[in-house]
């Protein structure tokens, strides 16, 4: 693996000149991290952005974790070595909870990771019933049970695993929606009315999710509060790297791991979301 870049700096006889932009490497194991590279890239608009899909092994939900944790981890790597990143996103709750430990032992480039939003969900819910929605893989990890340990603030915290509505989400961006029973099913469980208190807050636990807010809220039956993390994410890339330079913004690429062209329905997506195959 290569070292970390260092940045060349003007002495005082030079002219002055546009800072160099940072490098931002957000990765996902497909295209739900583009809500947080959204987030990020509106934070940071003057940054350099390279999107990684590992769809070649999504979803991830599906593998073991000790596959799991040795794929990312040698996939980062890989980038790092090519790439060279300031920076990087990891735009995955499953690949957060799970590898973030291992990548930061392994690299010294700074990760910002996605975790479930269980502490703002339970400190602003006033009917202090709170349902934590993400895959199969998220909710059964220790560490999110941790999260609710420590954070629960009173409430009362339920856990919807779902095998599908990433997929879901996949196929909303390639023009080839579900139907509506579909998401809905998958979204039922986490709507709980007992003992006089109803949901009032649900933790998008996976970035896939917000690509089907719309239908989602459509779909309840009643209103609550979707809590989206990508700002969260937004906010801590700021945090570590602060404000925005004088750079212009330039093209953000996306790459996807199994080397296949995005359809025509795919890339017009991409293309709203400012990202170029």
């Amino acid at each position: 693996m290569q070292p970390h870049r260092a940045r060349a700096r003007l002495n005082s006889a030079q002219q002055p000149a546009v800072a160099t932009p940072m490098n931002i490497l957000v990765f996902d194991s497909g295209l739900g991290g583009l809500t947080v590279f959204r987030e990020v890239a509106k934070a940071r608009p003057d940054a350099r952005y390279l999107y990684v899909a590992d769809d070649a092994f999504f979803p991830y939900n599906d593998r073991g974790e000790a596959e799991l944790v040795t794929r990312v981890v040698v996939l980062i790597g890989e980038l790092i070595e090519a790439h060279s990143p300031d920076l990087i996103v990891i735009a995955c709750n499953t690949a957060s909870t799970l590898v973030l430990p291992q990548l930061r032992r392994h690299f010294t480039v700074p990760f910002v990771g996605t975790v479930p939003a269980i502490k703002p969900a339970c400190a602003t819910s006033v009917s202090k019933r709170v349902t934590v929605l993400g895959t199969q893989a998220t909710v059964s990890r220790e560490y999110t049970r941790a999260l609710i340990r420590d954070f629960a603030n009173g409430a009362d915290v339920a856990l919807v695993g779902s095998a599908r509505l990433a997929a879901c989400a996949e196929a909303e961006l390639k023009g080839t929606p579900e139907v509506d029973q579909l998401i809905a099913e998958e979204i039922a469980p986490c709507f709980i009315d007992a003992g006089g208190r109803r949901t009032d807050t649900i933790v998008l636990a996976c970035t896939h999710y917000p690509l089907l807010l719309e239908r989602m809220t459509r779909l309840a039956p009643w209103p609550v509060t979707f809590i989206d993390p990508a700002p969260a994410i937004a906010r801590r890339v700021l945090d570590l790297n602060g404000a925005p330079s004088s750079a212009p913004p330039s093209p953000a690429r996306i790459a996807f791991t199994s080397g296949a062209a995005p359809s025509a329905a795919l890339a017009a997506a991409l293309q709203r979301f400012g990202l170029v195959a």
